[in-house]
């Protein structure tokens, strides 16, 4: 185990996400920006880095993250891993998008839910998503970065981005992106330690617990072939599990959801 791995891991027990808290106002994708700052052994764990504008913002299977210039929270966090098996992974996952669920519950309170993998819906509409990055040497799962993207004052999207809905657009009230990020760290830092008390169980009962269109019928795509099946959970590999005449399980980007 390299030293600044042992000096990150102390850092996770005792450093609270969010602890520094830094801002930038441009930058190309907040993910990048922490990740460099890892490798050159300037970041600690619980780094949180946010950005004012983000122009080139990573998304899930090499999509964009587009959002408009201070708006909304566009951030990335440091998290020392060197403590968890790299058989946990997915646990992370539904950690980072749990303490996200949980974070904006507090203002939207109803119809809030977690679409796998890790993109949040209100209202049948994507309010947010997160990018996980990881640095994995052998067996040894050293850092991760986990990317965060919420929908706050953003009203006007472009016209490519469908079914999107911003914490504006359901409350009618307007927010300061970077007092609120400040607080999505509290709940991001309760989930992790939820995590590294080893409740993994815990956290996959609870994500599914929030699972979008669990126990409904859902139309999907797997190669050329379409298919419905109904969703039944999401299992501690982070696959989705479809009951369509018999169970099956999905990797992410295994499947395409088709919804109108």
């Amino acid at each position: 185990m390299r030293k600044n791995t042992i000096l990150l891991h102390h850092a996770a027990v005792n450093n609270p996400i969010g602890n520094p808290f830094i801002e930038l106002l441009s930058v190309d994708s907040t993910n990048n920006y922490a990740m460099e700052m890892l490798h050159l052994s300037n970041a600690k764990h619980g780094t949180v880095y946010f950005a004012h504008e983000q122009f080139a913002g990573k998304g899930q299977r090499k999509k964009q993250w587009q959002t408009h210039p201070g708006e909304n929270i566009i951030m990335s966090v440091v998290l020392a891993t060197s403590s968890l098996e790299v058989s946990n992974l997915f646990s992370l996952s539904a950690a980072i998008a749990l303490g996200v669920h949980d974070f904006f519950c507090a203002f939207a309170f109803e119809n809030v839910f977690i679409k796998w993998p890790n993109d949040l819906y209100c209202n049948d509409r994507k309010a947010g998503g997160i990018l996980i990055q990881n640095i994995i040497r052998g067996k040894d799962w050293q850092n991760a970065v986990a990317g965060i993207g919420i929908n706050i004052n953003q009203i006007n999207f472009d016209s490519s981005i469908t079914h999107a809905i911003s914490l504006k657009q359901i409350t009618g009230k307007s927010y300061e992106p970077v007092q609120l990020a400040k607080e999505l760290c509290t709940f991001l830092d309760k989930r992790f330690t939820q995590l590294l008390n080893d409740k993994s169980t815990a956290l996959l009962k609870q994500y599914n617990s929030v699972l979008y269109k669990r126990g409904e019928l859902i139309k999907f795509k797997k190669d050329n072939i379409v298919f419905e099946g109904i969703i039944t959970e999401v299992n501690i590999n982070g696959q989705l599990v479809i009951e369509a005449g018999a169970e099956q399980a999905f990797n992410v980007g295994e499947i395409e959801w088709l919804i109108n």
